[in-house]
């Protein structure tokens, strides 16, 4: 009860004597209402296709979080573990008639859990670290990238991978470092002197790019992809400089106050831009929800961003509903798509990237058996769940099909952890982001174009 009186005494309690939440940003009772506890979502639940258990189905942690509301439970490590132990995938929403939110009731529950229960010892030092140390601060994150980038280029990596010292880290960070990709040079650092990039041939429109944390520095690569393929397509790319992490992380991790922060300042960046295009899922997701941050403690902000949500679009979606030229060479390649949770259930994009692919001339594609089942990763839940992260991604791969040279998909944390699946199951197989295929079509069409002209 320490930590509890404790917080109280910074923020006061805006609840009645039967509630149990003592802070505002409290589960919205709207979003359980309709649960009847039919059991429609548990076939879609990863975390009780492993566990049979009922607080570890969606509808098990939706009557849970109406418990503690009533004022049946209290916040405890007993709420936690089912709350935090949920991928937050969004499966159970779409399988839903009634399309009750869960995970929005998750994100919130978690808020409330963080503050009555804050991390303590490592793994509190070790979440502020990263959440709040890093993350937010665009510098520390690309200084962060170039000592990964010395890591991969001095030989050091293939001195600890030579020497076995990898065995003495714990497992899933190890699968880490074994997949890691090759680190390159930010796109916000390459465009630093340049905030717009022009459209190649004919303006169609004007867009702006969230370039994302994780992305340009582990995926800048794919960053850049992204831009060629826009500006090909005859959109004027705009690169806010002021922009910043999207928050996703912190508000999977209860931490909405920085969601909130992080959420205030891109907005703020974005706000003259006509539309927001997004190559990472969970960010697309995140950003289309920034709304839920604000809606019980700040109508003016609120509404902005309500605002700025709609103009929030995947590339994937945005090339398809705007019109793009379709490649005119082949890449001969035998494909399979996996759909990556914030993109199917969280924003409704399933069919776009698979048209996009399959316009590349050359390209076949593999259906993939429960293409949009979560694959492990979910934000950071592979680093703090990696025991049932692993075992969903077992299930994952068990649908994956072996005669495919490439598994193609539109969020990092899933690339990462399927090329973790690819490794671990000893597939040749390689993990790709859509948007790179289509950027290697052209590429090559024009490496062609180049030949004739000789």
């Amino acid at each position: 009860m320490s930590t509890v009186e404790g917080k109280q005494k910074q923020e006061p309690p805006c609840t009645s004597s039967m509630n149990n939440y003592l802070w505002k940003d409290q589960p919205d009772e709207n979003k359980w209402a309709d649960c009847v506890h039919c059991g429609m979502c548990l076939e879609s639940c990863p975390t009780y296709e492993l566990t049979g258990q009922e607080q570890h189905s969606p509808r098990g942690r939706v009557h849970l979080i109406k418990s503690v509301a009533e004022g049946k439970l209290v916040v405890n490590e007993q709420f936690s573990d089912p709350v935090f132990a949920c991928l937050d995938c969004r499966a159970c929403t779409t399988a839903c008639p009634a399309d009750v939110d869960v995970g929005g009731l998750i994100e919130e529950a978690r808020g409330q859990i963080r503050q009555a229960m804050p991390l303590t010892g490592w793994k509190g030092q070790v979440s502020k670290l990263f959440l709040q140390g890093i993350f937010p601060h665009q510098s520390r994150l690309h200084s962060l990238g170039q000592l990964l980038k010395l890591y991969q280029k001095t030989g050091v990596q293939k001195v600890v991978r030579k020497t076995g010292l990898t065995k003495i880290m714990p497992k899933h960070l190890a699968q880490m470092e074994a997949v890691m990709p090759t680190i390159a040079r930010p796109v916000m650092k390459r465009y630093k002197n340049q905030e717009t990039i022009p459209a190649k041939g004919e303006k169609k429109q004007e867009i702006a790019f969230l370039t994302g944390c994780v992305m340009d520095v582990m995926f800048s690569d794919i960053n850049q992809a992204t831009i060629n393929v826009l500006t090909r397509n005859g959109n004027e790319v705009t690169i806010p400089k002021n922009q910043t992490c999207c928050g996703a992380l912190h508000v999977h991790a209860g931490d909405r106050d920085m969601g909130r922060k992080l959420a205030k300042q891109n907005i703020e960046a974005f706000e003259q831009a006509d539309k927001v295009i997004v190559n990472a899922a969970g960010c697309g997701c995140m950003l289309q929800e920034y709304g839920e941050l604000f809606k019980e403690v700040d109508t003016e902000w609120y509404e902005r961003a309500e605002r700025f949500a709609e103009k929030v679009e995947d590339i994937s979606k945005h090339l398809h509903d705007t019109g793009y030229q379709k490649p005119k060479a082949k890449l001969n390649a035998r494909i399979t798509y996996h759909d990556a949770c914030h993109l199917a259930h969280g924003q409704g994009v399933r069919q776009e990237p698979r048209d996009l692919l399959i316009d590349i001339p050359g390209v076949e594609m593999v259906h993939m058996a429960n293409a949009d089942r979560c694959c492990g990763s979910a934000g950071v839940y592979n680093i703090t769940n990696p025991e049932m992260a692993s075992a969903v991604l077992d299930s994952k791969m068990s649908n994956v099909p072996r005669d495919v040279e490439m598994i193609s998909m539109g969020n990092p944390g899933c690339m990462l952890q399927m090329a973790i699946g690819v490794e671990k199951y000893g597939r040749n197989q390689k993990v790709v982001h859509t948007v790179q295929l289509l950027d290697w079509a052209y590429q090559k069409e024009d490496e062609q174009e180049g030949q004739k002209n000789e």
